[in-house]
Parts: structure tokens; C-alpha cells; sequence
């Protein structure tokens, strides 16, 4: 259930998100979603991939900084307190959230965020005990529905 993320640490300058995004399509990596944060000198680029690991080979090969780590994709009921239901049981076992982005599109009636936990498998366990869809790689790849 956990997914790979590819994290790049990037100085933030003009052309450098589009050579990475460029060093992505010749090596025919695609994106699924993204999530970028900057400072004034450098940005962290979060991506979810269909390959995380020729993203990582792809990019630490044309010098960037790269690091790999595990996240989940959560269904997020979309209305009023449906992310709040979500932090209510990760709350309840003591399970601090890192960061979290979303997805740009939905399953069904249901947005799609990704959070970094700081004790995923905990987290897991928490969410499925609630009825929670913790999403898959496959999950993620097939896209909306």
C-alpha cells in the first residue's frame, strides 16, 4: 500500500523544473502528480511516477539530487470534514503527518491526497480499520474513474 515517491532538490532558477521534466520524457517516465515547495534559492520537487525508479536513475544520472521515499495515497471523502475524518484517525494513534498534497483528480466521489507519515504502517493499519481506501501503485496508474 505504501507508493514511491521521487523527491528532487532543486536550485529554484529559471529552465530547472522544465529539465527535469524534459530528462522525465526522454527516459518515457511519466508523472502522476506533483508537489513543489520553495525557498528563494532551492525548491523540493515531490512526484509520483508510473517508474519510480528509472525517474531516480533518470534524474540522479543528469546531476540532480534525488531521494526516494514511501507515502501513501488516501481516498478523501470530498465534503465538509471528509480531511478531517482522516486526521481525526491518524490523531487518535499518535501519527504525525510530515506533509501531504493532493491529487487533480478524483476516484468516484472521492479526492485523492498523499501524505508522508512518520510511521506509515501505522498509519495503514489505522485507515483500513476505518474503512479507509488506501490506494496502490495500480490504483494510482489507472487514474480517475
Amino acid at each position: 500500500m505504501k507508493i514511491q515517491q521521487i523527491a528532487i532538490f532543486m536550485e529554484n532558477k529559471p529552465g530547472h523544473l522544465q529539465t527535469i521534466c524534459r530528462t522525465l520524457a526522454d527516459n518515457g517516465v511519466s508523472i502522476t502528480t506533483l508537489s513543489l515547495a520553495d525557498t528563494q534559492q532551492y525548491g523540493i520537487l515531490r512526484l509520483l511516477t508510473d517508474n519510480p525508479e528509472k525517474a531516480a536513475t533518470a534524474l540522479s544520472d543528469a546531476g540532480f539530487v534525488v531521494n526516494q521515499t514511501e507515502v501513501l495515497a488516501v481516498e478523501v471523502d470530498d465534503k465538509p470534514g471528509g480531511l478531517l475524518r482522516i486526521l481525526d484517525i491518524i490523531s487518535e494513534k499518535n501519527i504525525n503527518i510530515e506533509y501531504m498534497y493532493a491529487f487533480t483528480f478524483h476516484r468516484g466521489e472521492n479526492a485523492v491526497m498523499v501524505f508522508r507519515f512518520d510511521k506509515p504502517d501505522d498509519a495503514i493499519s489505522a485507515l483500513q480499520a476505518k474503512d479507509v481506501k488506501v490506494l496502490t501503485n495500480i490504483d494510482i496508474l489507472k487514474g480517475p474513474f
